[in-house]
């Protein structure tokens, strides 16, 4: 039986519905793919940091470390790193992080040591590093930090973060390759659909020309909700009731989330070298409501539709609201709905319909990479050890 070893940078719900899934899971992760996973670090925004022990109320105990082996190898690392300091939660030392140690000290320095304290590991090909720090919209940092640094150290890296993809893409599968390692993101788009191993794995020799969906649930809920005669105040409310808008929704209203999410599908999908910022972006606001009305009763749908396309000069992306027919598929959409189609040269039009979504998907991703690692190491069949599917250039 192998056992991988986990670090998790970043410890919001997602990292948490996904360390619960690991506890749900370990059974069927140890029958079927005959691994098992602990979780042997842990960085949180508030909480500080913890190395070989739990520092979170409510993490699963089984992946705690309580394992005899696990204490051995804790043992170790302390008696390597003579002196040092395990922070929990409740250490006067970890504390709420203040603005900007977060993201450019601390968690960079606990990583750096755990990566340290996890040699073995790494050598053996058994350590992965789950990143799923919030976005930055301005450089994907620090999460593109987190992942050069944790592959450069020879661990396999996994991420439901869009800015690195978004952001640097192309360098970053360049490190992965140079460390025969993996790194993966399905969770970076529409949560657990597969989007990113639907093209990786069964689409040979399909060439991606262009894509335009519905790909924020925030935006789609918010336009559903203005067409029936709600207020955007009161529908954007909703949405940060209910967990899936962040407090400061702006990356979600001004379309930044969406754009990112296009970058990425662009980046990976088809060969493309761009930012979010190199994406047209137009958000929603409440004004919009009025067009999401006059758009229906003229037998249209107003939507948030994310786009690219290829040209001869490279490939373009937009993120606007656009009047689609009511017979089009994105129109369809309610609520939290989200849907992307994919334009091909040999298959034409493929559509994928995500209709719900949960923290329970998103951690979902972050299990089905996991187990894509584990097929590479432990021999499970239907493995594949690139970390991508280089996609053809038009000329």
């Amino acid at each position: 039986m192998t056992t991988f070893d986990l670090l998790l940078i970043g410890y919001g719900n997602v990292a948490k519905r996904f360390a619960a899934l690991l506890d749900e899971q370990r059974q069927l992760l140890a029958r079927q793919y005959g691994f098992r996973a602990r979780i042997v670090g842990i960085a949180t925004r508030t909480h500080g940091q913890a190395y070989g022990a739990p520092v979170v109320s409510g993490f699963p105990p089984s992946l705690a470390g309580n394992s005899r082996e696990l204490r051995r190898d804790q043992a170790e690392a302390r008696s390597a790193k003579a002196g040092s300091r395990t922070l929990s939660a409740g250490d006067p030392t970890s504390g709420p992080a203040k603005a900007g140690h977060y993201r450019n000290q601390a968690t960079l320095a606990f990583l750096q040591d755990a990566l340290k304290r996890s040699a073995a590991a790494a050598r053996q090909r058994r350590l992965i590093v789950i990143e799923t720090t919030t976005l930055d919209i301005e450089r994907g940092e620090p999460a593109i930090r987190h992942i050069r640094t944790a592959l450069a150290a020879g661990a396999h890296v996994i991420t439901a973060n869009k800015g690195p993809v978004a952001f640097a893409y192309d360098g970053l599968a360049r490190a992965a390759r140079r460390a025969d390692r993996r790194f993966l993101f399905e969770g970076a788009v529409m949560d657990g659909v597969p989007i990113f191993n639907l093209v990786r794995h069964t689409l040979p020799a399909v060439e991606i020309l262009g894509f335009r969906g519905v790909v924020n649930s925030t935006t789609n809920f918010i336009l559903t909700a203005m067409e029936q005669g709600h207020a955007f105040e009161a529908a954007l409310a909703e949405m940060q009731a209910r967990g899936i808008a962040e407090a400061d929704a702006s990356l979600d209203v001004d379309g930044w989330d969406a754009a990112a999410k296009a970058a990425a599908l662009a980046n990976v999908l088809m060969g493309a070298h761009i930012t979010p910022k190199d994406v047209e972006r137009h958000g929603i606001g409440p004004a919009t409501g009025r067009l999401a009305r006059e758009a229906q009763a003229a037998g249209r749908r107003l939507k948030l539709v994310a786009r690219a396309e290829r040209h001869q000069s490279g490939v373009t992306a937009r993120v606007a609201p656009e009047a689609l027919p009511g017979d089009d598929l994105l129109a369809g959409l309610e609520g939290q709905q989200n849907a992307l189609i994919l334009t091909t040269d040999l298959l034409e039009e493929i559509a994928i319909v995500q209709r719900s979504g949960s923290l329970t998907q998103t951690a979902y991703a972050l299990l089905s990479d996991l187990i894509a690692v584990a097929r590479g190491i432990v021999g499970v069949p239907g493995a594949r050890r690139s970390p991508v599917r280089a996609p053809r250039r038009r000329r």
